[in-house]
């Protein structure tokens, strides 16, 4: 089986991902987190959760743009790790700033709308991550497995309205990370009626209008990625 080209471009992604992570814990070390620093790495936890998710979504749209293949690689990757700095995110509020009070978190989700669409961005990406594997794509089948994952896009809706209702004050950043999310959707919302347009109204049978040429040779079992 011939190599996969940029064979570094995983790991680089990986141990870039990482990075952030040991920022904070090194600046934790030396007591460079703020005034306040369990504030502070909640806020950059959440932060690089909406970066993530993101990026996960615009890796689509690059390769439709470009062709490139390798977004496609690292999407995944890239998704997996919004997952892992919002678990961080939740834990460093539930553990750390809340110590498990129950009740107070319990206040918090009804009487602060922020923390509650918070709260729901982080369940809708629980079984992205779950389904996250080769293993389940082929369990779900991958019709099935592309539709749920593209829950991702109400994730980052949802994760940009908690940024805005968090912040309060000066809404430049959390816009600017608005605007982004509004064009990936926007990008996604077009390339799905031009594929609809290109298909044809359904005919009789269930057949497209645009299937009544039967073309010979090997059938092409490469998989749409959305």
């Amino acid at each position: 089986m011939p190599q996969a080209p940029y064979p570094w471009l995983k790991p680089a992604v990986f141990a870039g991902a990482l990075v952030p992570l040991a920022a904070l814990a090194i600046r934790g070390a030396q007591g460079g987190l703020t005034a306040d620093p369990v504030a502070y790495v909640l806020n950059q936890f959440g932060l690089l959760t909406l970066i993530f998710l993101i990026a996960s979504l615009a890796l689509t749209p690059i390769r439709a743009l470009t062709g490139w293949p390798w977004p496609i690689r690292i999407r995944r990757m890239v998704g997996v790790f919004a997952f892992f700095y919002g678990s961080l995110h939740l834990l460093t509020y539930v553990a750390v700033d809340q110590g498990f009070d129950a009740g107070a978190i319990w206040k918090d989700l009804t009487k602060r709308k922020f923390i509650y669409v918070g709260f729901t961005a982080f369940l809708l990406l629980v079984p992205l991550a779950v389904t996250s594997t080769n293993r389940m794509v082929r369990r779900l089948g991958f019709a099935r497995w592309q539709k749920l994952h593209r829950i991702a896009y109400l994730a980052g809706a949802l994760g940009v309205l908690h940024f805005i209702w968090r912040v309060k004050r000066d809404l430049t950043v959390p816009l600017i990370y608005a605007g982004v999310v509004a064009a990936l959707m926007l990008f996604r919302l077009v390339r799905s009626a031009r594929g609809r347009a290109a298909a044809g109204p359904p005919s009789l049978f269930g057949l497209s209008a645009n299937a009544g040429v039967v073309r010979s040779g090997p059938r092409d079992e490469t998989l749409r990625h959305d």
